[in-house]
């Protein structure tokens, strides 16, 4: 069984992108308790299959067709194991692949009516908004509430539930190995040894992110030290930072994961009081991430691994080069 896995931060940040920078997806992040999550299913993936999600025990009786997500981490991960044929609708956010059927529904404000419309047999979502997982009960639509994952394990293991829950199985568990051997590789490329530091900037406000985020645990595979686990109120894992504190701590390298919501990048840093001046700013690191691969715990998230890779190879190699 899984460690006990939280969404608090998650449905916070994505409400911080819904009212500031209209940012999509959820950022995978601690807080409010769920349960902890599995799956068994009958030899070679058949029905019925039940898969225990953080709402309990959820029993499949057939493979689904009609599923909704509500979800924009899920509905990659649904097109990503080959479900995507079975999938009818997603809401608002979900963005990718662009053949996803998006509609108006909202994972963050989840219309009973609207979602039942779409007679789903399946219907996955990330947060329990509302409580949508109580009313879509009532009127007998199975349904998968998979939270924010803290870690990469949990990521792995919801593709896996995805797969066991929509007859691809097989699909999942490569898509976890694919996953896992690409993150590997560019882990274990890069300098264990450059001693850099960074910044990781969810909004313009600004916020950040620490080690203890499922992000941050991603950071933190490179041996990089995050300035954000000194601010003062870090306890949370997604602290809001002054531009002083960031000046002061000075990092090498500046993540920003609001590219596309909030129009920031290097030029938009160094218009900040203070921040013209920071190393990253004045040594080209300041790295323009996918707001939306930033955000999420699917698959794409080896596409974040590769990014921060290539950016601290670059930096280490500058760092080399101008102490020689």
């Amino acid at each position: 069984m899984r460690p006990v896995r939280t969404v608090l931060a998650g449905a916070l940040l994505g409400t911080l992108a819904l009212a500031g920078c209209g940012q999509t997806g959820t950022t995978a992040g601690p807080a409010a308790p769920s349960s902890a999550a599995s799956s068994t299913a009958p030899a070679a993936g058949g029905f019925p299959v039940t898969v225990e999600a953080a709402n309990g025990k959820v029993t499949i009786p057939k493979r689904p067709e009609r599923i909704v997500s509500l979800s924009a981490t899920h509905t990659e991960t649904l097109y990503a194991i080959g479900a995507g044929s079975q999938v009818v609708a997603v809401d608002d956010r979900s963005n990718y692949p662009p053949e996803a059927p998006t509609t108006e529904l909202s994972g963050f404000k989840p219309n009973v009516e609207a979602i039942v419309a779409q007679k789903p047999d399946l219907v996955v979502v990330s947060d329990d908004i509302d409580d949508i997982v109580s009313e879509l009960g009532k009127v007998n639509v199975p349904v998968l509430h998979q939270p924010a994952a803290t870690n990469l394990d949990e990521a792995y293991e919801e593709i896996s539930e995805l797969g066991a829950a929509t007859g691809h199985q097989a699909e999942a568990d490569k898509v976890v190995a694919d996953m896992k051997s690409a993150i590997d590789d560019v882990v274990s490329k890069a300098p264990k040894d450059a001693e850099l530091t960074y910044y990781h900037e969810l909004d313009q406000t600004p916020y950040a992110v620490t080690s203890k985020t499922f992000i941050g645990q991603i950071y933190g595979m490179f041996g990089l030290t995050n300035i954000a686990d000194k601010a003062p109120d870090a306890a949370g894992g997604y602290p809001k930072l002054s531009a002083e504190f960031v000046a002061q701590a000075d990092p090498d390298l500046i993540f920003l994961a609001d590219v596309k919501c909030c129009q920031q990048n290097k030029e938009a840093l160094a218009a900040r009081p203070g921040w013209k001046n920071l190393s990253a700013v004045k040594n080209d690191r300041v790295i323009e991430l996918d707001d939306d691969i930033a955000s999420r715990w699917g698959p794409r998230v080896a596409d974040l691994a590769k990014s921060i890779g290539a950016a601290v190879a670059d930096a280490a190699r500058a760092k080399t080069d101008g102490a020689s």
